[in-house]
């Protein structure tokens, strides 16, 4: 069976990508520790690991919250509110963390011998991030060919990210249908015991659960 890392942040997409590599590759899964203002996702990754059975699981401390220029890593910026790309790039956006989140992954695939990297990047329920687009996956999958040793002998990792054109509903069902536990997961940008329902991760969440025709298993705040 062929090795793949799976990026898991402990949120419902990422959970998702676990389940579906899960099916036929041997998964390690790889969570970084970015200097969020909380650390309830961490939380839920280690759960989450532990519940679908992946033994191997690294957690990376990358400390982008030295860098700032997001609200889920500044403590002087606002968590955005709602959701959808009207109102162009949110402030929750973190300066280059697919790309930085990536490289670490590949460099993981090219130490353990993975042929894939999986992402849990979406275009159809997202919050408007230039790096979940397909242009940026295309990109950053040239880079590997050109920039690696692995690359180079022809043996490039591929970076799948099998949520891409999906919407948060179709993803939701996918998930239960492979018994993803969504208990576990985390989404909001907020790090209370319970979900606020109102940052823009929270508000697309309880859409697609809504879409999807389920129950959203989490508890939220009011």
């Amino acid at each position: 069976m062929e090795k793949a890392v799976v990026l898991l942040s402990g949120g419902l997409d990422s959970a998702t990508c676990l389940a579906i590599a899960s099916q036929d590759h041997d998964v390690h899964a790889l969570t970084f520790d970015y200097g969020s203002k909380h650390s309830r996702e961490i939380e839920s990754a280690r759960a989450i690991a532990e519940r679908m059975g992946v033994t191997d699981h690294s957690i990376i401390n990358v400390g982008l919250d030295v860098i700032g220029g997001s609200s889920l890593t500044d403590e002087g910026m606002d968590i955005s509110q709602g959701g959808g790309t009207d109102a162009g790039i949110p402030t929750s956006y973190v300066p280059a963390r697919n790309i930085i989140f990536l490289s670490l992954g590949v460099a993981m695939a090219e130490k353990i011998g993975a042929s894939e990297v999986y992402i849990g990047a979406n275009i159809i329920d997202y919050s408007g991030y230039p790096d979940c687009r397909p242009e940026f996956i295309e990109a950053f999958q040239q880079a590997i060919f050109k920039g690696t040793k692995a690359g180079v002998e022809g043996k490039g990792v591929i970076i799948v990210a099998p949520l891409l054109s999906m919407s948060k509903a179709q993803i939701i069902r996918k998930g239960t249908e492979l018994g993803v536990p969504y208990e576990l997961t985390w989404t909001c940008y907020a790090g209370g015991e319970r979900a606020c329902g109102k940052c823009e991760a929270c508000v697309l969440r309880l859409k697609g659960f809504e879409e999807a025709g389920l129950a959203d298993p989490i508890e939220y705040e009011g």
